[in-house]
């Protein structure tokens, strides 16, 4: 099984670089499975339903969030309609929309997607540890699924390099996002599961983080918050990373970042 996995959306550039480069990325990369993850795509902030159909309708098969799935107010209701966006497994459960799900290839091969927060320097939120182990009791890599992906979204790379390695040989992959900077530490663990400490965003590298420079400028000469984050308006860069896994036993045969402006 192949998939690619799209790191944080940052809004129209971001968008943009994902849309005009799915074609591509199916020509040159023959996934099964596209994954995005829209956490910024709306403004910088969170998603709106709209935008959710626009990737799911030029054949995304998956998206993941964020600490900012609750940003937009009408994507909340659309979470529990919507059976292919996922938000933090390690939220309260009563909350709207589900921390995993499970995609299908024609032949019948299946994928979990799943996605936790990270805990040092983010809000508080259950233990990731504790919600990925407790998911892992219906699913075992190789017997009843195929492939498990987790997108683990972070501030600290000791974390999601933790993460990865408490998984290694249970999951088949571990991907970090959130901090908008891809890493070149892209691996396989020894146990055989994929790793890669953050993909990177999509959106405008001539920012910062996908923002336009000037207020974020502003902000550490002054050192307080005096006016509003606005999105980088440039050409946006598509940062993802391809993961290819063995049929029998759902571990990683290899990983790739891939990079398309």
């Amino acid at each position: 099984m192949k998939f690619i996995y799209c790191g944080d959306v940052v809004a129209r550039a971001g968008r943009e670089a994902v849309l005009n480069n799915l074609e591509t990325l199916r020509q040159k990369y023959n996934p099964d499975f596209i994954i995005v993850n829209i956490e910024n795509a709306a403004h910088g902030f969170g998603a709106t339903p709209g935008i959710c159909r626009d990737f799911l309708e030029k054949g995304v098969d998956a998206l993941v969030t964020g600490n900012h799935v609750w940003q937009q107010r009408e994507l909340i209701p659309f979470l529990d309609e919507c059976k292919k966006i996922v938000r933090p497994l390690n939220y309260p459960e009563n909350l709207p929309g589900k921390g995993f799900c499970l995609i299908e290839t024609p032949n019948g091969k299946k994928l979990l997607i799943v996605q936790v927060l990270g805990r040092l320097f983010m809000e508080a939120v259950d233990c990731p540890v504790a919600a990925m182990e407790k998911l892992l009791k219906n699913y075992t890599l190789g017997k009843n699924i195929d492939a498990i992906f987790v997108d683990i979204h972070a501030e600290a790379t000791s974390e999601k390099l933790a993460f990865g390695c408490y998984f290694d040989g249970r999951v088949s992959a571990v991907i970090g996002s959130h901090t908008h900077v891809p890493t070149a530490d892209a691996k396989i663990w020894p146990k055989g599961t994929a790793y890669l400490t953050d993909v990177g965003m999509c959106g405008d590298y001539d920012s910062v983080l996908g923002f336009d420079k000037q207020e974020p400028m502003n902000r550490l000469a002054r050192k307080y918050t005096g006016g509003r984050l606005m999105p980088a308006k440039g050409n946006g860069t598509l940062c993802a990373v391809l993961v290819e896994t063995d049929d029998t036993t759902g571990l990683a045969l290899s990983i790739q970042p891939i990079q398309l402006s």
